[in-house]
């Protein structure tokens, strides 16, 4: 009579054992998911396997493996290498405001760092469970993710008008998936994905706590690079003017991470004018370095006393889409910079670009930053001596893009 009590017991064990399995095979794990959108195999037991069959994957790996190739070729590696160089003691933490989803130049310029923080306007949005989405929606999920890259593969940069529209296309949205693909395509594999908010005292949430009617959405991605050294990125979704400034706990939050090393890329000459001094200032305060293309802080709000400037590449001058911020002070620092065999921002054709490495000389924190008053007039417009070279080509319509 316990005979078969017993065979009953051991086939549910294993009946057990199996669907324990199956649920541990069907999981789909945030680092599959990033694998799959940007064109990478996932793990051989994820369920994303089988969308890989499609031929629109097929297409979109294919594309992305080129792409992705001629960049790390083109200027991801030359980048790396300028750093290994010019970086000799960099900070565990950098900050990169105004960066919308770029993690890739974030890397690229401080692959050493142990916290990415990343700042912009754009929300961070959301990657659902592929294998619920309905089959038809993967085409053009995956080719919107293309469009949404567009830009940044091609100049360096995001064109923020059309990222107001590629993010928020389809129920693959926001920042997220960029961010995943730049992980995957970097090297790194995903641990863990968390929402977060930050409340007006710099305080960190969980998602579903309330942190107040200021609160700042973002996420905070743990990853580990090819050492298996565990990494943490945050991205939070943000606004960075003075009045933003004001009302978030961001930079209060950051300043628990620092000091630490800066990166400002085509940011739009926001940092020039009057509504942003707030972030300007507290860059200035907070950094231990500062890279950056002509677009970040105006070479006349750093206190020479403060830091060490050694200029890289060409200044000629902001493109026609920004008017009134050429720099005299810029043109002069740069008639004695160094080469660099790579472009970037927004003169990102190679020959053209200008990258500063600002220093803060150390004992110098205490000094005041060189302040100017909100009220400042922007500065006449002053014709550089040199003719500029033609204004960068916006990336055309459709699946492929130019490379320059």
């Amino acid at each position: 009579m316990f005979r078969p009590m017993k065979i009953a017991a051991v086939a549910f064990t294993l009946l057990f054992a199996v669907v324990a399995s199956a649920r541990a095979a069907g999981t789909v794990t945030a680092d599959d998911t990033a694998r799959f959108l940007a064109g990478m195999q996932p793990s051989a037991d994820s369920p994303l396997v089988a969308l890989t069959r499609d031929p629109s994957w097929q297409r979109h790996a294919k594309f992305f493996d080129g792409a992705f190739a001629q960049l790390e070729q083109r200027q991801l590696s030359r980048i790396r290498a300028w750093s290994e160089v010019n970086l000799a003691a960099p900070r565990p933490t950098m900050f990169y405001m105004f960066s919308g989803p770029d993690f890739l130049y974030a890397d690229a310029f401080y692959s050493k760092a142990s916290t990415y923080v990343l700042g912009a306007l754009e929300p961070v949005g959301n990657v659902p469970d592929l294998t619920r989405v309905p089959h038809g929606a993967i085409a053009p999920a995956l080719y919107n993710v293309e469009r949404s890259l567009a830009s940044i593969l091609s100049f360096s940069f995001f064109i923020t008008k059309h990222m107001k529209v590629d993010l928020h296309a389809n129920e693959v949205n926001g920042t997220l998936p960029i961010l995943y693909v730049f992980l995957a395509r970097s090297g790194k594999t995903i641990r863990n994905v968390e929402m977060l908010s930050i409340d007006n005292t710099g305080g960190l949430h969980a998602a579903g706590d309330n942190a107040g009617p200021n609160a700042t959405r973002g996420v905070r991605i743990t990853f580990a690079g090819s050492d298996g050294a565990a990494r943490t990125l945050y991205y939070f979704s943000t606004d960075l003017s003075n009045s933003g400034a004001r009302a978030a706990g961001f930079l209060k939050f950051c300043e628990t991470l620092g000091p630490g090393n800066s990166l400002l890329k085509s940011a739009s000459y926001l940092l020039h004018a009057g509504n942003f001094t707030i972030a300007r200032d507290w860059l200035l305060a907070n950094s231990a370095t500062i890279i950056q293309d002509d677009s970040g802080i105006p070479l006349a709000n750093y206190n020479a006393r403060q830091w060490r400037f050694f200029p890289f590449g060409r200044y000629l001058g902001p493109i026609a889409e920004f008017p009134g911020r050429y720099q005299e002070r810029y043109a002069g620092l740069f008639s004695r910079a160094q080469p660099i065999d790579f472009g970037i921002g927004y003169r990102w054709r190679m020959n053209e670009s200008n990258l500063l490495l600002s220093v803060k000389v150390p004992g110098t924190e205490t000094l005041p930053v060189e302040t100017t008053s909100s009220a400042e007039p922007t500065p006449k417009p002053v014709r550089p001596k040199r003719p500029r070279p033609p204004e960068p080509i916006p990336p055309p319509p459709g699946r492929f893009f130019w490379f320059r």
